[in-house]
């Protein structure tokens, strides 16, 4: 895929999207808004892509929205404007979506991160929401996310004094797995991404990650029904068997679910029935729920 403002790349299972208008810190536009869109929804389909590494083009992760049209910024969007950044947020994505922040990341640069299911941060590195300093809220789903990340009291701190801090302090608030040197972090993103690429099971990892997001808005006898009953239909899968004998034999495991294979289901596993059919010829037949 071609873009105007990220690049793409996709190698051993692992598309690396980078935020790529250096020159203005990759600050964030309606344009490229779409163009993440256009991209996660890609590597949402494609089968040859296992993970997802989300960075920006050196100095700046992503300086937040383009100001360039000065007071007009944020007074003059049309009715297509919407506040979410995307239209389809990291979250739904079935892939693992890992945020390499390897520099400044601040509004809408940082919230749009936050979506990521791990992030990692530049330890020196500026971060802070700031839009109610430019007179507006944040966004990218910020009201809904940072309270589930650190809790209400630090989410009111970053959402209500647009305060700015380092990546220490990130960590500190549970923002991020770990801080790294701005150079580091791309490299420490992509060892995670392989080890995931290599290790895991595509359809294991999409399931698991559905059901734990979904779970933000659901009671714990719900979660856990929809989390036996993706067991359930797992231990009928082939994949349930490669896991053990790779395991067993020494040896990576050669997984033939694919994560295309889980339907769409907002955390309730009995509309996930397409897992059914794929299951192997001599695989363990499902129980009955």
């Amino acid at each position: 895929m071609e873009f105007e403002t990220l690049r793409m790349e996709v190698d051993e299972g692992i598309a690396v999207v980078t935020l790529n208008r250096p020159a203005r810190r990759n600050a964030f536009t309606g344009e490229m808004g779409a163009e993440l869109t256009a991209a996660y929804r890609y590597c949402d389909g494609a089968d040859e892509v296992r993970v997802v590494v989300l960075t920006g083009a050196p100095p700046a992760f992503c300086a937040g929205a383009d100001l360039g049209a000065g007071d007009r910024t944020f007074s003059e969007s049309g009715a297509e404007f919407s506040a979410a950044g995307i239209a389809l947020p990291a979250w739904r994505i079935r892939k693992p979506v890992i945020a390499a922040v390897n520099g400044h990341a601040l509004g809408i640069g940082l919230t749009l991160a936050l979506q990521a299911d791990l992030c990692l941060m530049a330890t020196d590195a500026k971060y802070g929401v700031l839009q109610v300093r430019r007179g507006m809220i944040g966004d990218a789903y910020s009201h809904w996310v940072l309270p589930r990340l650190v809790g209400v009291s630090r989410a009111a701190y970053l959402l209500l004094t647009g305060d700015t801090f380092d990546g220490r302090r990130a960590r500190e608030m549970g923002l991020c797995l770990e801080t790294l040197p701005a150079d580091q972090v791309l490299g420490a993103a992509m060892e995670l991404a392989r080890d995931i690429a290599e290790n895991t099971a595509p359809l294991a990892v999409a399931a698991s990650k559905r059901l734990l997001w979904s779970s933000f808005e659901r009671d714990s006898a719900g979660v856990g029904e929809s989390e036996t009953d993706l067991h359930l239909l797992l231990m009928g899968h082939e994949d349930a068997r490669e896991g053990v004998r790779a395991f067993q034999e020494r040896r990576s495991p050669k997984w033939t679910g694919r994560a295309s294979e889980l339907p769409e289901f907002d955390g309730n596993a009995s509309d996930a029935a397409g897992f059914r059919h794929e299951q192997a010829p001599d695989a363990a037949p499902t129980p009955d729920r």
